[in-house]
């Protein structure tokens, strides 16, 4: 097996910011698709068998990669040490399944480091090597738009519910040559309503830039919402909402509440932190997954794939991330009673400030039948 290790180019692994990882087939592209949910899963691959020297190959391909990106030094050398001593001591020994290794393997990685980003997969389909700063090819390119459009970019539905409240259900945070269309329709259509509900309880993983994108939408100003500082590169890179929206913005005045479960991580679980250290939504639900650091693919070799975190958020309030903490919700319950807490919290607003008696009525109506 083609024993070249070749990093994902940069412009990957910045769209890589704590994105959910897919193995779809098509090599490298494919491990980075936009979320990690079972809507995004294809179909089954076929196994394949493997010997001593390609589990020697692939792990000593895995410790130069934590060695040169893995987001915390000392950590990657712990890795680097336990992977090679229990490869000494045999303890991979047996297994001649390319699926059931790739899975010890992970297992092994996340017992010790908590991350839930750092993964090894095998890819039933050869993976090409390629050169440093190679972009995606045409049919990489074209495999994950159609992919994207699929699933319309991660949003699952926008609609008004009664009482003229606005709900996003966002599954993933696409990439933001269709998502932005997409949010901008959702907006225009939310525009007058009189609090926002944006369920993330099935959000899985997203675009950075998107991330920033639709939080654009909700500050009157551009806003500080996070640093990643990159290991590998020893850079930090600032982040901050748009001072333009392409729809309309529905700015800071109205509450929004963000709905969460132990299932959102990632991306999504960026927009909650992001908004709730800057005091513009209130979360309501679970405590989500605890997956923080960014990162990227890297080709092991041609069947296997390694997603290597190689950066981690920075929070200009709390100075740190919610990686293996998760982000507490502000009003904590169950994920199937978060819709109806943040209706209620919503409505019961409105009908304390209500002054027309007719609407504060149909409201109140509303309120009575969600209690």
């Amino acid at each position: 097996m083609d024993k070249q290790i070749t990093p994902v180019p940069r412009r990957w692994r910045r769209k890589a910011i704590a994105a959910g990882v897919l193995i779809a087939g098509l090599g490298a592209a494919a491990f980075v698709t936009i979320g990690h949910g079972r809507d995004a899963e294809g179909p089954p691959q076929r196994d394949m068998a493997i010997d001593a020297a390609v589990r020697a190959e692939v792990i000593h391909a895995a410790v130069t990669q934590l060695d040169r990106a893995y987001v915390f030094p000392d950590q990657a050398a712990g890795m680097h040490a336990l992977l090679l001593a229990k490869l000494q001591h045999g303890d991979f020994d047996g297994i001649d399944s390319a699926e059931d290794f790739a899975g010890r393997l992970t297992t092994v990685l996340r017992e010790a480091s908590h991350d839930g980003h750092l993964e090894i997969r095998y890819v039933e389909q050869a993976v090409p090597a390629q050169a440093p700063g190679q972009e995606q090819s045409a049919a990489e390119q074209a495999h994950e738009h159609v992919e994207q459009v699929r699933f319309n970019f991660g949003l699952a539905e926008a609609k008004r519910l009664q009482g003229n409240l606005g709900y996003i259900d966002l599954h993933q945070l696409g990439r933001p040559d269709g998502a932005d269309l997409r949010m901008a329709d959702a907006f225009g259509l939310l525009r007058d309503t009189q609090a926002l509900v944006i369920d993330l309880r099935h959000c899985t993983g997203g675009d950075p830039d998107t991330v920033m994108h639709f939080a654009s939408y909700l500050f009157d100003q551009p806003t500080h919402l996070n640093d990643v500082y990159w290991r590998d590169e020893n850079r930090t890179e600032a982040r901050w909402t748009s001072a333009t929206v392409p729809g309309p913005r529905y700015g800071q005045q109205r509450v929004v509440y963000l709905l969460t479960s132990g299932d959102t991580f990632s991306g999504c679980e960026d927009l909650a932190y992001a908004l709730k250290n800057a005091h513009r939504a209130v979360l309501v639900g679970e405590t989500t997954g605890g997956g923080a650091h960014a990162g990227s693919p890297q080709r092991l070799d041609a069947h296997f794939m390694m997603f290597v975190p190689s950066g981690r958020p920075i929070s200009p309030v709390t100075h740190t991330d919610w990686e293996g903490v998760g982000v507490v919700p502000d009003v904590p319950t169950s994920a199937a009673k978060a819709s109806d807490t943040a209706q209620l919290l919503a409505l019961r607003a409105i009908v304390a400030r209500e002054p027309d008696p007719d609407w504060k009525r149909r409201v109140q109506h509303r309120v009575d039948d969600l209690e």
